[in-house]
C-alpha cells in the first residue's frame, strides 16, 4: 500500500467510524429499550453507558488525544438524533423532537471527557484514565439507588439496574490491557470519583 493510501486511510477511518458508530449507537440504544426487559432494558436510558461507549471507542481507536476526543464527540452527538429518529420510525414519535439541544450539549461534554480518558488509557496515566468510566457507572448506580422509595419508580428495577452497572464498572477494567494491580488501583480510585460524579449528576438535574 502506498504512503498516500495509508495517509488517506488514517485520515478517514476515525471519521467514518465516528459517524457510523454514532448512528448505530443511537438506533440500537432505542431498540434495546423496546426489546430488552428491565432491569437490563434500563441500560438503554443510561447516560453512563453512553459515556463508557465514548471511552471504549477512543481506546480502540488508538489515536492521539485530539483525534480521540473529536471522534468521541461526533460519536455521541450523532447518536442523539439517531436515537430520536429511530423513535420516529418505530413508534411514530414527533419528528420535531429529533433535535435535542440539551442532550447534544451533554454529548459534547461526555465526548470530551471520556474520549480523552480513552486515549490516555494507553499511556502512563492509565490508572486515572481507566477509573473515569468505572466511576461514572458507579455514580449512576448510586443515583439509581437513591431513587428507591420514589413512587414513580419500581424499587426492584432500580436496584437491579444499579447492581448491573456496578458489575459493568468492574468489567470495564477488562477492556483495557493492564496488569491486575493497575485494574485494582483504578477500581479504588473510581470510588472517590464516583462520589464526585454523583454530585455532578445531581447538579445537572439527573435526580
Amino acid at each position: 500500500m502506498s504512503t498516500a493510501a495509508v495517509a488517506t486511510t488514517g485520515r478517514w477511518t476515525p471519521a467514518w467510524a465516528s459517524v457510523l458508530g454514532g448512528v448505530a449507537l443511537g438506533a440500537l440504544d432505542f431498540l434495546w429499550i423496546k426489546v430488552v426487559p428491565f432491569p437490563l432494558g434500563g441500560l438503554g436510558n443510561s447516560s453512563a453507558v453512553w459515556a463508557v461507549a465514548a471511552f471504549v471507542f477512543a481506546y480502540r481507536l488508538r489515536r492521539g488525544p485530539l483525534v480521540s476526543v473529536l471522534g468521541s464527540v461526533v460519536l455521541l452527538v450523532l447518536a442523539v438524533p439517531s436515537y430520536y429518529l429511530t423513535a420516529v420510525l418505530v413508534q411514530a414519535d414527533d419528528p420535531g423532537a429529533v433535535w435535542s439541544p440539551v442532550w447534544t450539549a451533554f454529548a459534547v461534554v461526555a465526548g470530551v471527557v471520556f474520549g480523552a480518558a480513552g486515549s490516555l488509557a494507553h499511556g502512563r496515566r492509565q490508572v486515572p484514565a481507566l477509573a473515569v468510566p468505572v466511576a461514572v457507572l458507579f455514580a449512576e448506580a448510586g443515583l439509581l439507588a437513591a431513587r428507591v422509595g420514589d413512587p414513580n419508580h419500581d424499587a426492584a428495577e432500580l436496584l437491579g439496574q444499579a447492581a448491573i452497572e456496578v458489575g459493568l464498572g468492574v468489567l470495564v477494567t477488562l477492556v483495557v490491557r493492564a496488569t491486575r494491580r493497575r485494574r485494582a488501583a483504578a477500581l479504588l480510585l473510581a470510588a472517590p470519583l464516583a462520589v464526585l460524579g454523583f454530585v455532578l449528576f445531581r447538579v445537572a438535574g439527573f435526580a
